[in-house]
């Protein structure tokens, strides 16, 4: 019996349905479906950046000694190298006994007289007592005799004037001792003192001067490179060795346009470069740390669809100091992004 194939009809609301409707409805879902973009991972060509560390003194100098070598590790705090100090330490020990000499001077006018000279002043005022009793007793029995009419005026006016000289002779004396033990004037105890403060003044810096001659690490970092050998004569502020902390280390890479909105700060991202599994370092983890505000290699034509996507943006990732050293400066990397969905 032969086999009878049936075929379904279609109804009349299907035949009916116009076949530019179909269409337009098909295009509303695909611009739909294109506007609700999803979220993915994108992979994005970037180099290794480095901000090195020039470490210098501000001071001219030989270089006396240079205690590292390219390529070495060292810590916070580790010396670097020293310039000769000859002069330096010389300047310090005079400015040192510029300061002692100062000070001793300020406390020898602030303290009076030494209890000799003390001492001899007494003797001369007590001298001055005793003759000044001996002038008034003769003054006592001239005035007797004078109103007796024994002596003439003239004995009698020498005999008063010698009184009174020695009445002055005494205060005098008396005047010198109380000056003796009160010290200097007010004007010589503050003389005295600013020369003290200057001299202060003149130690410490030559103290800076001769500290700045040697230099330490700032961090721990990797010498990248020294610039001077032993003995060489080295300026004043040219640096000497070239430092690289591993916080310095960052990825640098240019994203497009239409992604550079999907980009936040802090953002985690994954950093895969040449050997990098062979090594078995694998990918280095490293957070976006600055995403540029300003279009670059921006053609010079209006803008338009086609020209939006030739424009790039600046973007910059650092790693944890921990793993910045499986990374080198100018090493080309992949950067491997998660991208937020297109809203």
């Amino acid at each position: 019996m032969p086999m009878v194939t049936r075929r379904t009809l279609p109804t009349r609301s299907h035949a009916t349905l116009p076949l530019a409707s179909l269409l337009m409805a098909v295009a509303c879902l695909l611009l739909l479906l294109a506007g609700c973009g999803r979220g993915g991972e994108e992979t994005y060509q970037g180099y290794v950046e480095a901000e090195y560390v020039h470490v210098a003194s501000p001071v001219a100098g030989a270089l006396a000694e240079l205690r590292i070598q390219r390529g070495q590790q060292v810590q916070a705090g580790a010396p670097l190298f020293s310039l000769e100090q000859d002069y330096e330490r010389a300047a310090l020990s005079v400015a040192t006994h510029s300061l002692k000499q100062a000070a001793d001077k300020l406390a020898n006018l602030q303290k009076g007289q030494r209890p000799t000279e003390l001492t001899a002043i007494r003797a001369k005022l007590g001298q001055a007592d005793t003759a000044l009793k001996l002038a008034q007793a003769e003054f006592t029995r001239r005035q007797k005799l004078y109103e007796a009419r024994t002596i003439s005026t003239e004995e009698m006016d020498k005999a008063r004037t010698e009184y009174e000289l020695k009445v002055h002779q005494v205060r005098e004396a008396a005047a010198n001792l109380s000056t003796a033990g009160l010290g200097a004037r007010t004007d010589e105890i503050s003389a005295a003192q600013a020369e003290m403060e200057a001299a202060k003044a003149r130690l410490e810096q030559a103290a800076w001067t001769l500290n700045q001659k040697s230099q330490a690490a700032p961090a721990a970092a990797l010498v990248f490179d020294t610039l001077y050998s032993q003995g060489e004569w080295v300026p004043a502020g040219k640096p000497i060795a070239v430092l690289l902390p591993p916080g310095n280390i960052k990825v640098r890479f240019f994203v497009p346009e239409e992604t550079v909105g999907r980009l936040t700060i802090g953002q985690e991202a994954q950093v895969s470069f040449d050997g990098g599994k062979e090594s078995g370092k694998g990918s280095v983890p490293v957070r976006l740390s600055y995403i540029s505000q300003q279009a670059e290699y921006t053609p010079p034509v209006l803008f338009s669809s086609q020209n939006r996507a030739k424009l790039v943006f600046l973007v910059e990732a650092t790693p944890a100091p921990e793993t910045a050293t499986a990374l080198h400066p100018g090493q080309p990397v992949d950067i491997r992004l998660a991208l937020s969905p297109k809203k």
